[in-house]
């Protein structure tokens, strides 16, 4: 029996949904604060100062420090990701033009994959048209200003969060894209270049990763 014991008196200060490391999947939680007590049977004494905050999950009532709250959810990463592929394929298709009906098929077949499952050729080359019309761009030229924002807006939180794998894998799809009508133009090797260093994919990679791209698997 523990006479002299230190314990710990939690108070919720906040809850939430969020991916559970432990259950591996998404749950929900409490963020709990401390305060540290000495104890004589049981009986608190003296006060040990305060501990946390920590995140407990209420599954499996495990305690984590509060950056696992940085892992997005399984549902907010798969919007991340169907985002990210949406932008990557308008940002190759503005580069290549809207002109190819078979870039614009493989378009619209990676983005349905990723969860748009009503996208159509048809949208997509609307959106480009409309895109370019309210930035001013040319189909066809380098990857602007607005468009390497907004590729950066959508891959740089998904980045961290994807195996290096994975990050190749989006990189290798933009570029199928982008020869599903032939060559690669100097445009769009600079968006699928853009693409790459959003992704935190070397400059030596994505030369690598282009030209695997080319040959037939």
């Amino acid at each position: 029996m523990h006479i002299l014991r230190i314990r710990t008196a939690w108070t919720p200060v906040g809850d939430g949904e969020f991916y559970c490391p432990g259950c591996g999947g998404d749950r929900n939680y409490q963020r709990l604060t401390g305060r540290r007590r000495l104890t004589l049977l049981g009986v608190p004494l003296l006060s040990r100062g305060s501990t946390g905050p920590v995140v407990e999950c209420a599954a499996c009532r495990h305690h984590y420090g509060t950056d696992v709250l940085d892992h997005p959810t399984t549902r907010r990463f798969s919007a991340m990701l169907r985002d990210a592929v949406h932008t990557v394929a308008l940002a190759v298709l503005a580069a290549g033009g809207t002109s190819s009906r078979t870039a614009l098929e493989s378009a619209a077949a990676a983005v349905r994959a990723a969860g748009f499952d009503g996208c159509t050729e048809e949208q997509l080359a609307a959106l480009v048209e409309a895109l370019a019309a309210d930035t001013g761009r040319v189909l066809g030229g380098e990857c602007g200003t607005s468009l390497t924002i907004e590729l950066h807006e959508a891959l740089d939180p998904l980045a961290p969060h994807l195996a290096p794998a994975g990050r190749e894998s989006l990189l290798l799809q933009a570029a199928r894209i982008a020869l599903a009508d032939g060559p690669y133009t100097p445009a769009e090797r600079d968006a699928l270049a853009t693409v790459g260093a959003a992704l935190t994919i070397c400059a030596d990679d994505v030369t690598r990763l282009l030209a695997a791209a080319r040959t037939p698997s």
